[in-house]
């Protein structure tokens, strides 16, 4: 028996979505785009959204509409996929990491502010694992130094702050749809914002910098007429996926319950353990749950990690600090340090959470973590 420490949920009617896609007249650039989009948007709770082919693609032209460039600094977390900072690379813009606070995992807001210079234009904070960041608190300095706010929610459609879903809060927001993530498209992205003129710039780059609109053109020869107003990427999603998704999103809160259901059975499991550390979840959130990740005390994190892998569980480790990864180190990074990432990258561990994880499942993880957190004590 494998245990993944994340996997898809496909039904039936997601099946049959994909197939009367495939049965259909238009496989990419047709109506299931604009189904998917609106049915996001509605969701979160705002006007407009973007669906592009992963959720690095949502991150770099929110970057391009944002006017991310040259000499540009934007802030983030080093606790996250490195396509949260990659994507500020890309526009070329320089990533600046802030710490993280070492109760939530979340960037720091304090020291978010501490990282603030002339040259910074923009935050990205990253609702790691699902949980929302402290997001009255990054407002409050976005507007006292004028700068954007890009949320990088892809663990976290669905998740709330204050009552209200995450990706109505900022000028944008991205989502990430691949297999572990709350729903799946296979691979896939969105940007969701209640800005017009942002919402025009993220559909030209998302495909080639190319309108058709005669309202965005600058003469009309036409109907066959188009032209290129910026320099673009293919970024598009096919209406296969985004079919998938359609089907999907009309069961996310079903899946986010479960996800909720099994955070709380590993919670009551490990909550008097004095050798491992739960999630710690702030009152006004809901957390989108994931990821579930404890922090390892008693043991090296490798040796309970190789111990748990070898017993069938797939565990992992999110995320290895970004600026840790050669390309960074040979970039200028060799000198940042954040040490409340760095003692948490040293202990944690995520264990599995998925929809369909069993009461069964769960238990064989819950037992043999902690017979493995156990040994150090019986050595002494």
């Amino acid at each position: 028996m494998y245990i993944p420490y994340g996997h898809q949920t496909i039904e039936e009617d997601d099946i049959e979505a994909v197939v009367k896609v495939l049965r259909s007249d238009y496989l990419t650039t047709g109506p299931a785009i604009e189904e998917f989009e609106q049915k996001v948007a509605e969701y979160v709770g705002v006007k407009y959204a973007v669906a592009v082919s992963n959720g690095t693609a949502a991150l770099h032209i929110a970057c391009l509409a944002a006017g991310i460039g040259e000499g540009d600094e934007v802030i983030t977390t080093p606790i996250t996929f490195a396509a949260s900072a990659n994507c500020v690379l890309y526009c070329g813009g320089t990533p600046v990491f802030a710490d993280i606070n070492p109760e939530t995992y979340n960037i720091d807001p304090a020291d978010i502010e501490r990282k603030i210079t002339k040259k910074t234009k923009a935050i990205i904070p990253v609702h790691f694992t699902g949980q929302p960041c402290e997001m009255d608190q990054i407002y409050q300095i976005a507007k006292k130094h004028q700068l954007i706010v890009i949320e990088d929610g892809a663990h976290a459609l669905g998740a709330e702050y204050q009552d209200k879903k995450i990706g109505s809060f900022s000028a944008m927001t991205t989502f990430s749809f691949h297999p572990v993530k709350p729903i799946t498209t296979g691979e896939g992205g969105m940007v969701v914002t209640e800005d017009e003129k942002l919402y025009e710039r993220l559909k030209l780059f998302r495909s080639h910098g190319i309108t058709r609109e005669e309202n965005l053109m600058t003469q009309n020869e036409g109907g066959w007429y188009y032209e290129q107003l910026e320099l673009g990427y293919n970024y598009r999603m096919t209406d296969i996926q985004a079919a998938l998704g359609g089907s999907q999103i009309n069961k996310l809160d079903e899946f986010l319950a479960r996800r909720q259901e099994i955070a709380s059975y590993y919670d009551k499991a490990f909550e008097k353990n004095i050798n491992l550390v739960i999630p710690k979840q702030l009152d006004h959130t809901k957390s989108g749950w994931h990821l579930y990740i404890v922090q390892i005390l008693n043991r090296a994190r490798k040796d309970v990690f190789e111990a748990l892998k070898n017993a069938g569980i797939g565990v992992n480790v999110h995320y290895i600090p970004v600026y840790h990864h050669p390309y960074y180190q040979r970039n200028g990074y060799q000198e940042v340090y954040c040490p409340n990432a760095e003692n948490l990258y040293q202990h944690m561990i995520s264990l599995p959470i998925y929809p369909r994880m069993t009461k069964e499942q769960q238990d064989f993880v819950i037992e043999t973590i902690l017979k493995e957190v156990e040994k150090r004590e019986e050595t002494k």
